[in-house]
């Protein structure tokens, strides 16, 4: 971690992240009730997107299948086989995965001061894919891909992190998203190349189907597997909240306060790391959202990162539902939750960085 400390000074050079974003500060009413409010809507959304597709459910049916089954009464009903084996299984992979990928990108956000920085840009969920997909084309076990997916995205970031310290540039921000870009596109590279020495009849189906990004096979298996990870994750991240507040200030007044520095970047790094690398191990390479989310609910939480990681969980949640839903409604084969990640993701990071060139 020793390189991490040496470059963070350079990597935090110039404007705060509440500069760049240029936020007004939240109203008392809006900050008191804006968790409560997401949690309520995401609750909705999910009896929603539970009821929507080839086999239509009303909010009412949904809302009695759910409480037959808690309160043990559950049948042998086609719609029962429905919500409990098919969409409530999978809609609770994308909850969580929307969840680690924006709280994540928060973290990440908040370490480096800019919210142009995201699990995708540092090339972090690149890094995870190539770990997994090594591991699928060995023939690997799931807990396997997973520990794979974490040691990948742990290695591109600090690759990012070390290349970009060493590189003398005017725009530190601009040189760190640039390092991303180039390290992703090897880590692409070593990815394509697994595909090449795969197995054409078995391996490669189940590396390009992972690798679009799907959340067709989701199961009760899958979700009890990013479950441990992500949660995990979280709570560190929730615990070191005010600390990683403290790291905007300068480097001797934080350490005045008791902060250990490099401790602390070393784990919040660890921790996003850790929650991309278990999305990306269920769900594949879905980008934007580690930077779309956090920057819309910092618009509602404001700076702080005890206010802003909850409520970026919740939207991130809320958020990948929404898509998963249109993703498997909108044609008769289901689209990649991706491309409309894609859609919504490219806009909000161009005039991101329009904003961020402006206040620099």
């Amino acid at each position: 971690m020793r390189s991490l400390e040496a470059q963070a000074p350079r990597m935090r050079a110039g404007p705060a992240l509440s500069d760049l974003a240029a936020h007004p500060a939240p109203t008392p009413l809006l900050r008191a009730g804006r968790l409560p409010l997401a949690l309520l809507l995401l609750v909705a959304l999910v009896v929603v997107a539970i009821g929507v597709g080839r086999y239509p459910l009303s909010p009412v049916e949904v809302l009695r299948v759910l409480w037959l089954h808690v309160a043990g009464e559950a049948t042998n009903s086609v719609a029962d086989a429905i919500v409990w084996q098919i969409r409530l299984p999978r809609i609770g992979v994308s909850m969580l995965v929307g969840a680690a990928l924006a709280a994540a990108g928060a973290a990440f956000q908040q370490l480096f001061r800019n919210p142009l920085v995201a699990p995708d840009t540092l090339g972090v969920s690149s890094g995870a894919a190539l770990g997994a997909v090594l591991a699928i084309l060995f023939g690997a076990g799931f807990a396997v891909i997973q520990l794979a997916a974490f040691a990948g995205g742990l290695a591109a970031v600090g690759i990012v992190m070390l290349i970009a310290s060493r590189l003398t540039a005017h725009d530190a921000l601009v040189t760190l998203i640039l390092t991303g870009v180039v390290v992703a596109s090897l880590l692409g590279a070593g990815i394509s190349f697994a595909k090449y020495v795969a197995d054409p009849y078995n391996t490669l189906p189940a590396i390009t189907f992972w690798l679009m990004g799907s959340f067709a096979s989701s199961t009760w298996r899958e979700l009890a597997a990013i479950a441990l990870p992500a949660g995990a994750a979280f709570v560190v991240l929730a615990l070191l909240a005010w600390r990683i507040d403290v790291l905007a200030l300068p480097e001797d007044e934080a350490r005045a306060l008791g902060v250990r520095t490099r401790l602390l970047r070393g784990a919040v790094i660890a921790a996003a790391t850790l929650a991309t690398a278990a999305a990306v191990a269920v769900s594949g390479i879905i980008g934007w959202v580690g930077l779309v989310v956090p920057h819309m609910a910092r618009r509602i939480a404001g700076p702080r990162f005890a206010r802003l990681l909850p409520l970026s969980a919740v939207a991130g949640a809320a958020f990948m539902v929404v898509i998963d839903t249109i993703a498997r409604v909108a044609v008769v084969s289901e689209l990649p939750p991706g491309i409309l990640t894609a859609i919504v993701g490219t806009p909000v990071f161009i005039a991101l960085l329009a904003r961020t060139r402006q206040a620099l």
